[in-house]
């Protein structure tokens, strides 16, 4: 594409890029896939020479000596090894911040934000993470970050790659085009997309500028949760998980003007190479990326009376070595049915252990009236306490019951074993809400004896 290309221009490519894709389908999959018939060797994986003059190589998300059911890796084969590249230098990071947190202490108060604004200078999705905080260590390979991002230009020899962690990305405004190492995946708002720890990536806008969140989990990599008593169906099936296929680009460039954005150790990185990354001819293997439609997911939910734990919506998990405890869950509040008979339906008042990061990707959350809003958040912090806001709880409490169809938002949540801790620009951000404490004024007494 020429160096004189419009941002329309880009976005209309992009656009017919995505509109004749094909997936692979299903999560935890040894998936296989080849642009080219014959790249893939067969009965092994490095034969003394790779098919096609192809390289073989081996991505590794996990040790190899880890349990067969949660080992991770698959096999490239490409027109030139990744290993070909010059030495990484340290570059600026922005508003992207790695754990430990350490710019403020951490706070138990309730906090919540408007949507961050849209960028005023040319920004692409890498110059426009902005981290709102996190827990853990990733030298450890523990807990997560939270980030929003911000972008209103395609990346163009330019790619990323997070060896902190993996990233699940939330879309709440504009489409993107994920250009992977694997294949290329299309997710709009109402999807997210799940780039895998070290592959290497890029993103393009489809329409116009785009914005988002993003869990980069240190941990496990995400997994689907067990279903216990809910039996072999439900919440969100696997079938609905959609892999890329293989689409390569054999590409020189001169001068070594495309970039690679490693982030490493909690800091960006970077280093010119002088073909495109993206040379992928065929692969094999289970560490892969996702996009996943959460209209897909199977609400469960009671059919006779109490409002269940908000876990019960869990789409994905990120284990711990204590069975239940989750380094983050990912959990979506999409369109359900409710029928409980004499039952308080919006969220009930509650302290968790766990910390609350939530977001909303479209419309209204039922558990507030007004001023949770389309790409803001909150955050309830271990133990703090929340709930419905006075108009909700006495809307709720007055309402007469019947069977209640909730569809006119969606709102997620990144819930997590450790206090998160904030960032100094999240804490002092023109769009943070000051009175927030405010929505729960006004809930008096009722008591009588």
């Amino acid at each position: 594409m020429s160096s004189h290309s419009t941002a329309g221009e880009e976005s209309e490519q992009a656009l017919k890029t995505a509109a004749g894709l094909s997936y692979s389908p299903g999560f935890g999959n040894e998936h296989v896939s080849e642009a080219v018939p014959g790249a893939l060797p067969v009965g092994r994986n490095s034969p003394q020479r790779a098919p096609l003059g192809l390289y073989a190589e081996q991505l590794s998300g996990s040790a190899f000596t880890e349990p067969r059911h949660a080992n991770r890796r698959t096999w490239l084969y490409r027109a030139r090894p990744s290993a070909d590249h010059p030495p990484f230098h340290r570059i600026g990071n922005g508003l992207l911040r790695s754990a430990p947190f350490t710019e403020v202490e951490p706070d138990p108060n309730r906090l919540r934000w408007s949507a961050l604004p849209l960028p005023e200078e040319p920004t692409d999705f890498v110059d426009g993470l902005y981290t709102v905080g996190g827990n853990g260590n990733v030298l450890e390979r523990s807990g997560m970050g939270v980030h929003l991002y911000r972008a209103d230009r395609s990346m163009k020899d330019r790619f990323f790659c997070d060896s902190d962690g993996e990233l699940l990305v939330v879309p709440e405004l504009g489409g993107l085009l994920l250009r992977t190492e694997l294949g290329p995946l299309r997710v709009e708002p109402g999807h997210i997309a799940l780039i895998p720890r070290g592959l290497r990536f890029l993103v393009e806008l489809l329409d116009g500028p785009a914005r988002g969140y993003v869990c980069e989990n240190y941990g496990q990599p995400f997994q689907l949760p067990e279903l216990g008593p809910i039996g072999a169906n439900g919440l969100a099936n696997p079938r609905d998980f959609l892999a890329p296929v293989a689409a390569y680009e054999d590409r020189e460039v001169r001068e070594r003007q495309v970039e690679v954005v490693n982030k490493f150790g909690g800091n960006l990185w970077a280093a010119a190479h002088d073909h495109s990354p993206l040379d992928v001819v065929a692969w094999h293997g289970n560490h892969v990326p996702y996009v996943y439609d959460l209209t897909r997911f199977n609400v469960m939910g009671s059919i006779s009376f109490d409002h269940p734990d908000p876990s019960i919506f869990t789409v994905l998990t990120s284990p711990t070595d204590t069975p239940g405890l989750a380094n983050v869950d990912f959990v979506v509040f999409a369109p359900r049915w409710l029928v409980g008979e004499d039952t308080f339906r919006p969220p009930y008042f509650h302290r968790n252990v766990m910390s609350e990061f939530m977001g909303l990707i479209k419309g209204a959350y039922d558990a507030k009236a007004e001023g949770f809003v389309p790409g803001g958040a909150s955050l309830h912090n271990m133990m703090s306490a929340h709930g419905p806001d006075r108009e909700t709880f006495d809307r709720a409490s007055a309402a007469e019951l019947g069977p209640q169809k909730v569809d006119d938002g969606l709102a997620f949540m990144f819930e997590t074993r450790w206090p998160v801790v904030t960032t100094r620009h999240a804490m002092d951000a023109g769009h943070r809400q000051g009175g927030y404490d405010e929505v729960w004024q006004g809930l008096e007494t009722h008591f009588r004896q």
